[in-house]
């Protein structure tokens, strides 16, 4: 009885923390992008606009403008994925209470520490990237102009992928269908267990996040979208169902836009 009763009051008490840290993050969250479309975008030729995320403020370096792209980026990721990543703390916690009920909460932050630099990492490989491609843009305009073609393909790409093995594979481990469930709880492997779920996540919706680097990081509304796509995949009652009814949305709007890029103007 002592028991169940310990474990009634701990996750309650993960709920609050989880939910207090997602209110908070997606508040700054919202604050940047406001801050970044008050500063507007730079028009580009093929009737489009390059968002301020792949430049320098005045007076910034490049240092600076990528720890700031990081750390924003980060706050983004955990207003982003908390509610995806909410059920798998459960289930470790729920592996690992009877043998470590006085360390949980320190194990979970590990977890979730691990979890979500697996997603910083990505932040680092992405700015780079995003930074290199807007230099080209700026000074190739015919590979500008090809720039809403190339964003359609890559959507389309994006969809097809919700129908692979793959990621069938990979959201069934995010679901904990396939999870394997740590054997010891300390903090080596708290913080490895977390790294792991961090992987199966990236692997199963890096697709979908990608669709914010081509479609525009600093949309609120694209952030949105995506974030219900990636809960929705995890919470549904069927997550591979949920995986090709997103992929038929992503599919459909990656031939509108090809066919608006195609089309006369």
């Amino acid at each position: 009885m002592a028991f169940v009763l310990a474990s009634r009051r701990l996750f309650p008490g993960l709920s609050v923390v989880l939910l207090v840290t997602w209110v908070t993050s997606a508040a700054l969250t919202i604050a940047w992008c406001a801050s970044m479309s008050g500063m507007g975008g730079m028009p580009m030729p093929g009737g489009w606009t390059m968002s301020m995320t792949w430049m320098r403020m005045p007076g910034q370096s490049w240092p600076g403008a990528a720890a700031s792209f990081i750390a924003m980026w980060l706050v983004m990721m955990v207003a982003m994925m908390l509610p995806a990543i909410a059920p798998m703390l459960t289930r470790y916690q729920r592996a690992v209470r009877m043998a470590a009920e006085a360390h949980l909460g320190r194990l979970t932050a590990l977890v979730g520490a691990g979890y979500f630099v697996v997603w910083t990492l990505f932040g680092l490989v992405a700015f780079p990237l995003g930074v290199a491609l807007a230099e080209i843009e700026m000074r190739a305009p015919a590979v500008a102009r090809a720039v809403p073609a190339a964003v359609g393909v890559a959507v389309l790409i994006v969809g097809v992928l919700q129908f692979t093995e793959w990621k069938a594979h990979h959201l069934a481990c995010c679901r904990g269908e396939q999870e394997h469930a740590p054997q010891t709880a300390d903090s080596g492997t708290a913080w490895r267990h977390g790294v792991r779920l961090g992987l199966d996540c990236f692997y199963c919706c890096g697709n979908l996040m990608a669709l914010l680097l081509v479609g525009g990081v600093m949309d609120p509304g694209a952030m949105a979208l995506v974030t219900i796509a990636i809960t929705f995949e995890r919470l549904a009652p069927s997550g591979q169902r949920a995986a090709r009814e997103v992929g038929v949305a992503v599919v459909g709007v990656g031939l509108l836009l090809i066919a608006r890029a195609a089309g006369p103007g």
